[in-house]
């Protein structure tokens, strides 16, 4: 069995987004030469998450406005975390829209449903962080 590693890093200037990061795991996925097993894809910072889902703006609009009504950012007194941050939202909306995604591999490819992707969602911005590419198979 073989196994592959690689950490994808981004930076998103504002304090949440979207990013659609299929293109940078599908190029690791073939760096990997992996043809048949399991590739997983997590995020690797406590405010932050890998999820899979369609790549449409309005679902992205739906999904701040969704997130912003179960954990709004203000006020952040309301929150117990807030002591020396102001990011206990995020936490939040990380648990939410989870920690990582598992894609089987087949052929190759990124064994997906119509029209899944994966993304990469910012809840606490304006600093570097990493994703976690991990691919073991054949």
């Amino acid at each position: 069995m073989k196994s592959y590693r690689k950490e994808l890093w981004f930076e998103v200037p504002s304090r949440r987004g979207f990013i659609n990061i299929t293109p940078q795991v599908e190029r690791c996925l073939a760096e990997s030469g992996i043809t048949e097993g399991l590739l997983l894809c997590n995020a690797m910072h406590i405010t932050a998450s890998v999820f899979i889902n369609d790549d449409e703006a309005g679902l992205h609009h739906d999904y701040e406005v969704w997130l912003e009504r179960l954990a709004p950012h203000e006020p952040v007194s309301q929150y117990r975390h807030n002591g020396y941050e102001d990011n206990a939202d995020a936490h939040l909306k990380r648990q939410i829209m989870g920690r990582e995604v598992v894609v089987a591999v087949t052929g190759g490819q990124l064994d997906f449903g119509p029209w899944e992707q994966i993304f990469y969602g910012e809840f606490d911005g304006r600093r570097r962080k990493r994703v976690l590419v991990k691919i073991i198979g054949e």
